[in-house]
């Protein structure tokens, strides 16, 4: 069970789940992070922003940030997000040219836990 052992290995725990955006239509990534070449403990995150113009460079930026705290990052997929924090709605869509389509619905149950209070968190193929 990621999710319970990231609890236990504090480094892992220490990452935030979900960063992007508040607003407008970017490029995401989804990535499994894990420490000391141990794939069995890890967890997922969710990065995105507007400021990225590929895929790749989330994950460079990503990843050079999560190498000096000892942590291994591994990108499993990407997509585009259109998140409006005014009218608390997120649709996640799309896929990575380089990546591959990222698995949305974990993308949505990550994004459920960051914004519980959200009216529509949603994803579309296409």
């Amino acid at each position: 069970m990621p999710g319970r052992i990231a609890e236990v290995n504090p480094l892992l725990a220490s990452i935030e789940d979900v960063a992007i955006d508040d607003i407008g239509c970017f490029k995401y990534i989804l990535c499994k992070v894990y420490q000391d070449g141990s794939k069995e403990d890890h967890k997922m995150i969710v990065r995105g922003t507007k400021q990225a113009e590929f895929h790749a460079d989330i994950y460079d930026h990503l990843d050079a940030s999560l190498e000096e705290i000892g942590v291994t990052c591994e990108c499993v997929g990407g997509g585009k997000i259109e998140h409006d924090s005014l009218a608390k709605t997120i649709t996640v869509f799309g896929y990575s040219q380089g990546y591959g389509k990222a698995d949305h619905s974990v993308t949505v149950r990550l994004l459920k836990e960051k914004y519980p209070d959200y009216n529509s968190i949603t994803w579309k193929d296409n």
